[in-house]
């Protein structure tokens, strides 16, 4: 998540980045009313009539070996027939442009909507959640063949960054104790082409769309993909419908997923015995993240966002009591 200073909308900045790009101006200011901002400033706009999404983000908020390579990985699924969502290049033919604004400088690109509606809107029925796994299963199937020029960072830089984050902010000792055993454990894994490859890290039911026409999911938001064991995917994926699904269907539809899961892709015991550990990550990540975005105070901030930084801080707080059971 961006700091919370870079979490208000600047429809000038955006208008000034879209001339990049074709767009249809008679529905431009109705489009970007419907922006969002999270990991990146999103905002929504036509060309053509065909909607497609602006993507925002500071650069001092990104690394931007990581955004090229998530390109990269984006042009591989594609040549490979895979459902992800397309890039537009802009008018003079590049994925990804830096933009020195008077707001500051700007990492900017723009996506294709992608066809279907967002998986966690459906009814996750039995033949949607076995194409949802099914989906996974071919991402993984194609990362462990990938050969990238640009590398995404590893889960080794990423463990180095939260240690850099945990050293500038004051965080509790149990904190930087579960960082020390994580990076202890992880080390002890094997790493291998079947097992560890470039992953997407929020194959969410949100971020994975089901198109009823053609009975297919496309899958957005690469952006915080990093070089890791297939199994934190699965871990992210079960996560989520713990929260979307009741006790009733919740193992059904874990099930189906994993049918469909297998079809495309080897699923080991290893990797399910795996999972507590990457969920151990997956926290400690989120923890690093949660406690640089509240980081930063600002006077006079508008009611939304001091709601959201309670918010925001009750989660760092639950991050923290959930740590404390593996100790």
């Amino acid at each position: 998540m961006l700091k919370l200073t870079y979490l208000f909308e600047n429809f000038d900045l955006a208008k000034e980045a879209i001339k990049n790009w074709n767009y249809d101006a008679d529905t431009l200011e109705t489009m970007l009313s419907y922006f969002r901002i999270s990991s990146n400033a999103i905002y929504p706009f036509c060309h053509n009539g065909q909607v497609c999404f602006l993507r925002l983000a500071p650069i001092d908020e990104k690394i931007e070996k990581n955004i090229v390579g998530e390109l990269e990985f984006i042009e591989y699924l594609s040549q490979h027939d895979y459902p992800a969502l397309k890039p537009i290049m802009t008018l003079s033919g590049e994925k990804v442009i830096k933009l020195d604004t008077k707001w500051g400088k700007y990492y900017a690109c723009v996506f294709k909507k992608v066809a279907g509606v967002q998986i966690e809107a459906t009814d996750m029925s039995k033949e949607i959640m076995y194409e949802y796994g099914k989906t996974l299963g071919k991402l993984h199937a194609l990362s462990s063949d990938f050969k990238p020029r640009i590398k995404k960072w590893t889960h080794v830089e990423v463990l180095e960054w939260i240690e850099e984050v945990l050293a500038e902010y004051s965080v509790p000792a149990d904190v930087i104790l579960e960082l020390m055993e994580v990076k202890k454990k992880l080390a002890d894994f094997s790493i291998r082409d079947d097992n560890y490859g470039l992953i997407h890290y929020d194959f969410e039911p949100d971020n994975v769309f089901y198109d009823d026409k053609t009975k297919s999911c496309a899958v957005i938001d690469f952006d915080d993909g990093m070089y890791h064991w297939y199994a934190l995917d699965i871990e992210q994926v079960f996560d989520s419908l713990n929260e979307e699904l009741g006790a009733s269907i919740l193992q059904n539809a874990k099930d189906e997923f994993m049918k469909g899961y297998k079809t495309e892709y080897y699923y080991s015991e290893e990797m399910e015995n795996s999972r507590p550990l990457m969920r151990r990550f997956i926290n400690l990540y989120s923890y690093a993240r949660l406690t640089r975005c509240v980081a930063v105070n600002s006077s006079n901030e508008p009611n939304w966002l001091i709601e959201l930084r309670k918010k925001l801080n009750n989660s760092i707080q639950n991050l923290e009591i959930s740590m404390t059971r593996f100790k």
